[in-house]
């Protein structure tokens, strides 16, 4: 059975400079602490450690990595579920990195998130329309004899029967429990959704469909996305630009067609290089670019790149002692590397021609 995901258009140049959102040297650590009476903390675990990002009105921007790499930490800095470290983060201009819980809750309403498992994420002792509607009657933006009507509509906008309005989540399938996290990031009309993940639990089928229905509301509604996955196929047909992190840095950023045709990080040339190819001639003709190692500890990260216990193009000592920095190898592509790939040379890797 194939399944087709809309094709993402080409974005339109931003004539509006100013970013929606804008993180400076974000950091988060989470301490480690022994002893039972008198804790002590014995070391910090590195899980985002200074994150530069911007994300403009109306794009969607793609996040990938492996699994521990810091994504998801970082989604929930920015809603500010955990508090930075260290670091600056700005909504529309404003910053906000040390609101109150108070003054943080008008900003809650620009601002949602959409959860990796549709399943956790609902409770399961509510009804959808409770689950729906809470965010209504928490920020009282409806007033309550208005609220039924508002979550039914909310429902038939994602594809949901607004006549369902009284069942609990386990009646319905993984996709529709996804329809319902959608439905109730929108609710508040949001500017900004965050997607944490939110096909990854999901058969291939539902996915298209999922993916599909998030582009249409982007059209309708002018959302901005912070799209996270694992899966760079799906991070290709979303996203405007990607970023790809590494052991809680960004280590290459770029329009998303520019990425897939010429990384320059070779981790992205390694995560490229893994990408399932549809033609059974081409697929026999790839080269993987396999990875020796595991990933380092986040606990005590790799002096200088932290990606050169592992990378193929490492040499030392330049690479274990100086932290290579965001550069610009082609406009609008950034690339953390002291040792860049050449251009196009994940054409060859792919056994893709011109």
């Amino acid at each position: 059975m194939s399944v087709e995901v809309n094709e993402r258009s080409e974005p339109e140049q931003r004539t509006d400079q100013t970013p929606l959102v804008k993180l400076v040297g974000i950091k988060k650590y989470f301490p480690i602490r022994r002893g039972i009476i008198f804790q002590r903390t014995v070391g910090n675990v590195h899980a985002v450690d200074g994150v530069d990002l911007e994300i403009y009105p109306g794009e969607t921007v793609g996040l990938v990595g492996e699994t521990g790499c810091g994504k998801s930490t970082l989604a929930r800095v920015i809603m500010k579920l955990f508090e930075a470290t260290e670091g600056q983060l700005f909504y529309d201009g404003q910053e906000y990195t040390r609101f109150s819980r108070r003054r943080m809750r008008p900003l809650r309403r620009e601002v949602q998130m959409i959860f990796q498992d549709p399943y956790a994420s609902l409770n399961a002792r509510k009804t959808v329309g409770s689950i729906i509607g809470e965010p209504f009657r928490i920020h009282r933006t409806v007033s309550k004899g208005k609220i039924k009507g508002e979550v039914q509509q909310l429902m038939e906008l994602v594809g949901l029967n607004p006549e369902h309005y009284n069942r609990y989540p386990h009646e319905f399938s993984g996709g529709q429990r996804q329809r319902i996290g959608v439905a109730r990031a929108l609710a508040l009309k949001p500017r900004l959704i965050i997607a944490d993940e939110p096909v990854s639990a999901l058969d291939v089928s539902i996915q298209a469909q999922i993916l599909n229905l998030l582009e249409d509301l982007q059209a309708e509604f002018k959302l901005t996305y912070l799209f996270i996955a694992h899966d760079l196929s799906v991070v290709k047909h979303v996203s405007d630009r990607v970023a790809v992190m590494y052991l809680g840095k960004v280590v290459e950023m770029a329009p998303g067609a520019m990425l897939y045709r010429n990384p320059k990080h070779p981790y992205t040339g390694a995560l490229l290089s893994a990408v399932p190819i549809p033609d059974p001639d081409l697929a026999a003709q790839k080269k993987r670019i396999i990875l020796e190692g595991d990933v380092p500890s986040p606990i005590d990260p790799p002096s200088g790149c932290r990606f050169h216990p592992r990378c193929p193009r490492a040499q030392l000592p330049k690479c274990s002692t100086d932290e290579p920095v965001l550069e610009v190898h082609h406009p609008g592509q950034l690339a953390a590397c002291h040792f860049p790939l050449e251009d196009r040379a994940i054409m060859e890797t792919a056994g893709v021609s011109e």
